[in-house]
C-alpha cells in the first residue's frame, strides 16, 4: 500500500463532491505495502480508505468491491464500499481507477496469541462458507504460470542456491491439483496486517484486492503460514492448533483437502517467496515503498518441504470428531 499516485488536497475535495460523505478534512499516504496507493481519509461525514489501483484494470475490480459488500452484508467483518452519488462502487481519479471504503476501527496485531488466532480461523471459515454462494468469478493472478513467469525473469538476477529451490519447487508444484476440492471466494492474502483487532475481537478483514476464486484449503494455508509460523519457518503449535481447531470446527476438510494440505502449505508459502523476490530484484518507484524481506518465505517452503506428509496430521488431530475418515 505505497503511495505511487499522489493525490493533493484540491484533487481530493474534487473527488469527495461525487459522494454523500461530508466534506474533507484531512488525509494521508500510507506506506506499508507494495501494491496500490492507498490514502486514509477523514471528512465531517466520517473515516475512510481511499485506494487508488495501480496494476488492475477496471473491469477486474467490481469483483473485489461486490465481494466486499457481500460480505459485509453477510455478516462477515469487512470495509463495505461506499457508493456515489450514483450507486456505483468504482470511479477515477488521476487516470487510476479509485474506490472508497469504510475505515474500520483497531489494529493489526504483530504476534497475535492463540486466542487471536481461533477468532481469525473461526472467522475465515465463516468467509468461506458464505463466499461459497458469491455468484461471481475471478480466475488467480498468482497461481503456478504466474511463478513459472517470474521465475524466468529471476533467473537473470537471483542466487544460484535460490534458483536451485525454485526450479525444485515449480517441478513439485506441477504435480499437484487443486481439482475437486471446495472452492469458491478467497482472500488470498490474509496476513496479519490484514486483519484488525480491537481489546481481543476481530473487528476487520481488509485488503482484498488479491480475492480470487480458487480452493477454500489453499487460503487456509496462505493464512496459517504468517499466523502461526516463527521466523525459522516452524510451526507455533499453539497457534496452529488454535487456528485449524476453530476454521475445522466451522467447516471440517474433505478427504480430498486433508490429502492435499502438504502441497498447499507449499505452494502458499512459494507464491508469497516468489512475490517477494520479484520486489527485491525489480522494485517499482514510488514515492512511498514498503519491500519486505523473501527470506522468511523461504524459510517457510524449505521447513515444510522438510516436514513432508507430516504437516497431514495438523489437519487429522484438529478435525471434528465426527468429520475424520
Amino acid at each position: 500500500m505505497s503511495v505511487f499516485t499522489k493525490v493533493d488536497t484540491d484533487q481530493l475535495t474534487t473527488f469527495l463532491t461525487r459522494f454523500d460523505c461530508g466534506e474533507l478534512v484531512e488525509h494521508r499516504g500510507i506506506a506499508a505495502g507494495i501494491e496500490n496507493t492507498n490514502y486514509f481519509v477523514t471528512t465531517t461525514g466520517g473515516q475512510y480508505v481511499l485506494t487508488l489501483f495501480e496494476n488492475h484494470g477496471a473491469d477486474e475490480l467490481p469483483f473485489f468491491l461486490d465481494l466486499m459488500a457481500y460480505l459485509a452484508e453477510h455478516d462477515i467483518p469487512t470495509a463495505h464500499p461506499v457508493a456515489t452519488r450514483d450507486g456505483a462502487y468504482l470511479t477515477e481519479l488521476n487516470g487510476k481507477p479509485a474506490a472508497l471504503v469504510q475505515r474500520l476501527t483497531g489494529a493489526s496485531l504483530d504476534h497475535p496469541d492463540a486466542a487471536a488466532c481461533a477468532e481469525i480461523g473461526r472467522t475465515l471459515a465463516r468467509f468461506h462458507r458464505a463466499s461459497a454462494d458469491f455468484p461471481e468469478y475471478r480466475a488467480p493472478d498468482r497461481d503456478l504460470a504466474w511463478a513459472e513467469t517470474v521465475a524466468r525473469q529471476l533467473h537473470e538476477k537471483a542466487t544460484d542456491d535460490e534458483l536451485a529451490l525454485l526450479d525444485d519447487e515449480l517441478a513439485f508444484q506441477r504435480g499437484q491439483s487443486r481439482d475437486g476440492l471446495p472452492r469458491g471466494a478467497i482472500h488470498a492474502d490474509l496476513f496479519r496486517d490484514n486483519a484488525l483487532f480491537d481489546d481481543g475481537r476481530l473487528t476487520g478483514i481488509i485488503d482484498l484486492y488479491y480475492a480470487c476464486t480458487d480452493a477454500f484449503a489453499y487460503d487456509l494455508a496462505v493464512t496459517l503460514n504468517d499466523w502461526c509460523i516463527d521466523a525459522s519457518g516452524q510451526p507455533l503449535p499453539a497457534e496452529r492448533d488454535a487456528l485449524l481447531g476453530a476454521y475445522l470446527a466451522e467447516r471440517p476438510f474433505t478427504p480430498g483437502e486433508q490429502a492435499a494440505w502438504p502441497g498447499l502449505l507449499r505452494a502458499a508459502a512459494l507464491r508469497f517467496w516468489v512475490s517477494r523476490m520479484q520486489d527485491r530484484y525489480f522494485p517499482r518507484a514510488a514515492e512511498m515503498t514498503y519491500i519486505k524481506d523473501p527470506t522468511p518465505f523461504r524459510r517457510i517452503l524449505e521447513a515444510h518441504r522438510a516436514n513432508g506428509e507430516r504437516t497431514a496430521h495438523w489437519i487429522g488431530s484438529n478435525q471434528p470428531v465426527e468429520a475424520r475418515q
